[in-house]
Formats: C-alpha cells, structure tokens, sequence
C-alpha cells in the first residue's frame, strides 16, 4: 500500500482514494478489538461462515470499550478505558487484514476518551463522543485517513454530549443512534456525510430509549442492537433516507456493552458484551431474530469492524 503520510484535507483525500490499493487481502475478516479482564485481545470470526472467534494478535495497551473502523486493507482502533492506570487513551493503534498480529502505532485521537462510537468508509474514520478523564461526557468528532498514519483531526461535533451509543454507515453517510446524555438514555439518531466535515444532523429516533447498543451495516440499511440493561431490540434504518428506526428483531439473548457489531453488507453479527461471550448474526436485509453464529474465546466488551462493511463499495 502507498504511505500517504500527512495530514489532509478530505477533498484531496477523496482525490487520491482511487490511487490506493483496494485489493482485499481477507475480505471476511470481522475483527473484535480490545481488553477484558488481564486480555488484550485482537479476534477474529469468518463472516461469512458460523464458528466460534480466534485469537489472531493484540492491540499496544489495555484499552476497554474503544471504537474501531476498517478499509479493505486496515482495521484501526482508537480509544478506550485503561483499567489499571484509571484513565481514558488517546492512542490509535492499526493492524493490516492480510498480516494480523500485534498492532502497530498510528497516532492519537484529539482527547483520550472512552465509550466513544465509531463509523466510516474506505477512505476515513470518525469517532464521535464519549467520556474523557473524570466520566465528563463530551460532544467532539475526530478522523482520520485510514490509508495513511498520524494524529486525528477535529471533524465537528454531535449535537450534544453523548457517550455509550451505536454507529454504522453506507460509503458516503455515518449513522450513530441513541446513547446516554446528561444521566439519561436516548433515542436520538443523527448523521454526518463522511466526505465533508461538520456537525451532525438529525435523522430521527430508535423504537426506544437505550444505550450501550452496538451499530452494523450494509450499503443500504444500519442496525442498532441491544443495549442496558440487557435489551435485546434491533432496529433498523434506510441510510440514505431520514427518519424513525423501525423494529427488526430481536437477539438471541440481551446484553450490552462497547461497539461489538461488525458486518460483510449481508450478514451483520454482534459479538459479546459485558459478561458475554456470545455471537449472533442476522440477515440484514431481511428481518427476524438473530441467530447463533458461535462464541468469542472469552467474555468481552469489544470494538468491532471489518474488512466488507457497509462503508465500503
């Protein structure tokens, strides 16, 4: 892959994205990043077919309840909880789909924060709210170009503090839905266009108030699932559209707990949660509940993505 280092502009990101190498090493890849308990785990499930998760690296440091975007190339995860040094990170660490393994350092989110959400494209990486160093919530976006390497920017700002909440996203449009502001849940869905820097916009409200759910994708249509305390709703929406979510089914058992949903544009599936193991999937054009897909190798709250999302053409 070319190294475009430096920091950007998105419309000569957007210039330059048809130059990059688009081949698709592991196109099934979902990953699952982060800590739980004394683990640092990266793992990984085929998409495509049922089975239990496998350990397949590491991120640099503990870091519980971060976000995490991927290209067809990169998965990169940003952010999260350090238990034992009790603070939020500001790290960005990468791993590249064809190689696995121990991550590599990328550069630093604008604040250290946790509980953050995450959504993008082939071409870049947003993560929106979530709490910095004494549970303050916060209402910033930052991005990066998930080709290159460096610190985030300040891409705009959610229209208010929110923090524990779902994110999803078709190739031009980021989705995230409902969250806790202010010591209540929310059922707020708002969007960015990925390719253009700003604030969000309104698109509508989730069938109930929730947070802790998890967002997953096709082209066409997000998912919003579960939440606390252990709900176990998935809505849905048309991403090109505006308005309500509407109800798609239900998981196979309730829980809630980071940004634990990846997706291939078919199949979306949500791995874990707190005190769970467990891996669901669902069709997601169609509706219905989910089904079992197989286990992660422990319980976990983990940031999901993948090398096929929504995001990506």
């Amino acid at each position: 892959m070319p190294n475009y280092n430096g920091v950007w502009s998105l419309s000569t990101q957007y210039q330059y994205a048809a130059t990059w190498n688009a081949d698709n090493p592991n196109p099934a890849a979902g990953l699952f990043m982060g800590r739980t308990n004394t683990y640092n785990v990266i793992q990984q499930i085929n998409i495509n077919s049922a089975g239990n998760a496998t350990d397949v690296g590491d991120l640099s440091a503990e870091k519980l309840r971060g976000g995490a975007v991927g290209s067809t190339t990169r998965a990169v995860h940003a952010g999260g909880y350090s238990v034992s040094g009790d603070s939020r990170s500001n790290v960005i660490d990468f791993v590249t789909f064809a190689s696995l393994g121990t991550a590599g350092d990328f550069g630093n989110l604008t604040a250290g924060r946790s509980d953050c959400t995450s959504m993008g494209n082939a071409t870049i990486g947003v993560w929106a709210g979530g709490y910095t160093d004494g549970s303050t919530t916060v209402d910033i976006m930052d991005f990066v170009t998930i080709a290159s390497t460096g610190n985030a920017s300040d891409f705009g700002n959610l229209s208010a503090v929110r923090a524990n909440f779902g994110g999803c996203a078709s190739t031009t449009r980021g989705v995230v839905g409902s969250g806790l502001s202010e010591g209540a849940a929310r059922n707020i869905i708002e969007y960015i266009t990925i390719g253009s820097a700003g604030n969000m916009t309104d698109f509508g409200d989730r069938t109930n108030s929730v947070y802790n759910s998890n967002g997953a994708s096709s082209n066409t249509r997000g998912l919003f699932a579960g939440g606390a305390s252990t709900i176990n709703v998935i809505d849905y929406i048309t991403i090109a559209s505006t308005g309500d979510a509407s109800d798609f089914g239900d998981l196979t058992v309730g829980r809630h707990g980071g940004s634990n949903g990846a997706s291939n544009k078919i199949r979306a599936v949500f791995a874990g949660g707190y005190g769970s193991n467990v891996i669901d999937f669902v069709t997601i054009a169609t509706t219905g509940n989910a089904s079992d897909f197989g286990d992660l190798t422990l319980t976990a709250q983990l940031a999901g993505t993948s090398a096929s999302h929504g995001g990506l053409a």
